[in-house]
């Protein structure tokens, strides 16, 4: 199975390693999860200088706080998407506040095309199925928050709708996705 699926006991055994200051597990951890991590920084921030930097900044808190990593909280890869993708959203606000006036990027593709990047592995397989499973609105809302970076308030201004009812919504819609991939895994 390749090295990036969702729930890779490797990848989780690589982190466990670098908590305990092991630099050859860094080194590989990050020689397979840099590039996917660099494309999912650069699809949320829209300029590859940011992008860099979120992901150097991801690694500096992965060797800092990888003894943080509890493999029974999670996966090992949404993890280290977090880190990323909380650099990413960061540097953009950053970035936004020290170049006044000037703009963010263009609006994200709302388009769910992430569920056409997600790879025929398993795991991607199963997220993919529970996500279609889910209400077209919700599946969308997910999709735009977790992985073109919207915040709720971001996602209530867009679409019209009240913040408490997206947060409501989106609570809701990742309660059915806990619930169908946890019947999926047994």
């Amino acid at each position: 199975m390749p090295a990036h699926t969702v729930n890779n006991p490797a990848l989780a055994d690589l982190l466990v390693a670098c908590g305990r200051g092991d630099r050859v597990a860094f080194r590989h951890l990050y020689d397979l999860q840099s590039p996917r991590l660099y494309a999912i920084a650069l699809r949320l921030t829209r300029q590859a200088a940011l992008a860099s930097d979120a992901v150097q900044e991801a690694f500096i808190n992965v060797w800092r706080n990888a003894h943080r990593f509890d493999p029974q909280r999670g996966p090992a890869e949404a993890w280290l998407l977090g880190l990323v993708r909380f650099r990413a959203i960061d540097l953009l606000r950053r970035t936004a506040r020290e170049v006044s006036g000037e703009e963010l990027p263009e609006p994200i593709d709302e388009t769910p095309d992430v569920l056409a990047r997600l790879g025929a592995e398993q795991d991607a397989t199963r997220l993919r199925a529970c996500l279609e499973a889910l209400p077209e609105d919700r599946r969308r809302l997910i999709v735009m928050s977790f992985m073109d970076g919207l915040s709720h308030t971001d996602l209530a201004v867009r679409t019209g709708a009240p913040l408490g009812s997206i947060k409501a919504w989106i609570r809701r819609g990742l309660t059915s996705l806990r619930g169908c991939l946890d019947g999926a895994a047994g």
